[in-house]
């Protein structure tokens, strides 16, 4: 479906696999998708829905206010973007995880990329930020800290050619506070695995990119799972 309206051109596109609309103004473009799995379920397309509007309205304001700013300052204006895309991590019989992939320009010296996690508790129907289903951030950080921060480093190392070293944030392991975390699984029966992504300027300079670490749930990792959810996790590989 094609509509023009308002000198927008908004396209719509439902299929099989992902719900996904664009829009282009002179103002500003965007792009909202989500996958198949998460349409399937009502209040969490709902949830989508609106997440989705508040991020166009969001975009279209700041861009109509970057316009008349560039126009007031007599210097050029360059059209705002704001990108969301949510893929499947894993499909358990309580939990849909799910990754959003974000980036946004606003005229500045390049566009910002970053990353974003939604897990939908299917048994209570809500959301759920996967953080919230551990006892707190400092028991996760507890149970995961050694390994992470080991291949976090081995990673820099090999993208820097050289080991860190020094007090500078971009040498030191962040905190979990600070990283993006997913929930996965290799069976798709319960949550085995945890992913912490590090967006650029969390582990790294903007050219190194976001750094991504993969490990399996421990017995450590299962301790710190809140008691209500810990029937949906198993120990991983």
């Amino acid at each position: 479906m094609r509509i023009l309206m308002s000198a927008a051109i908004v396209l719509t596109v439902a299929t099989g696999a992902v719900a996904q609309q664009r829009a282009a103004t002179q103002d500003y473009k965007f792009t909202y998708s989500y996958p198949a799995e998460a349409a399937r379920i009502p209040a969490l397309r709902g949830w989508l829905e609106a997440d989705k509007a508040k991020l166009r309205a969001s975009i279209a304001t700041d861009a109509a206010e970057g316009r008349r700013a560039a126009r007031k300052g007599g210097y050029p204006f360059n059209a705002y973007e704001a990108q969301k895309t949510w893929k499947v991590v894993t499909d358990t019989p309580r939990f849909l995880s799910l990754s959003g992939d974000v980036y946004s320009f606003t005229g500045g010296a390049h566009g910002n990329p970053g990353s974003l996690t939604l897990v939908w508790d299917k048994s209570a129907g809500r959301p759920l930020d996967p953080k919230a289903i551990f006892l707190s951030s400092a028991a996760l950080q507890a149970a995961v800290s050694q390994p992470y921060c080991a291949k976090l480093d081995a990673e820099r190392t090999a993208r820097r050619g050289a080991r860190p070293a020094g007090d500078d944030m971009f040498s030191q392991c962040p905190k979990v506070g600070d990283l993006t975390v997913l929930l996965g699984s290799s069976n798709r029966k319960r949550i085995d695995r945890i992913g912490l992504i590090a967006d650029p300027y969390v582990a790294g300079p903007y050219a190194e990119g976001a750094y991504e670490v993969t490990l399996p749930v421990t017995p450590a990792v299962l301790r710190a799972v809140k008691p209500a959810y810990r029937a949906a996790f198993s120990i991983g590989r």
